[in-house]
């Protein structure tokens, strides 16, 4: 478990979120980082204004955080986890 900080998800938004998450691509590579800490991540990114290079290293790699929030951004799945969130 890392560091707790003010911009991480509580369990419950974490539980109103998890649904929204797209599953693994069949045949890929299994999934390395935990959904909830990659989240977590951009939170922190997106709430401090600091760099991807700039996660503290508790966060998953910058670059796994990025990719998965761009990703997710492009498919529309940024997008609805804002909208579940902002409800």
């Amino acid at each position: 478990m890392g560091k707790l900080y003010s911009t991480n998800l509580t369990q419950d938004q974490w539980e109103l979120i998890e649904p929204l998450i797209p599953a693994p691509l069949p045949g890929g590579r299994p999934r390395e980082a935990k959904m909830c800490s990659v989240l977590n991540a951009i939170f922190y990114v997106l709430y401090e204004g600091c760099r991807w290079r700039a996660l503290p290293s508790d966060f998953p790699n910058w670059q796994t955080v990025y990719t998965y929030f761009r990703n997710w951004r492009l498919d529309g799945t940024w997008v609805r986890i804002h909208d579940r969130l902002q409800e």
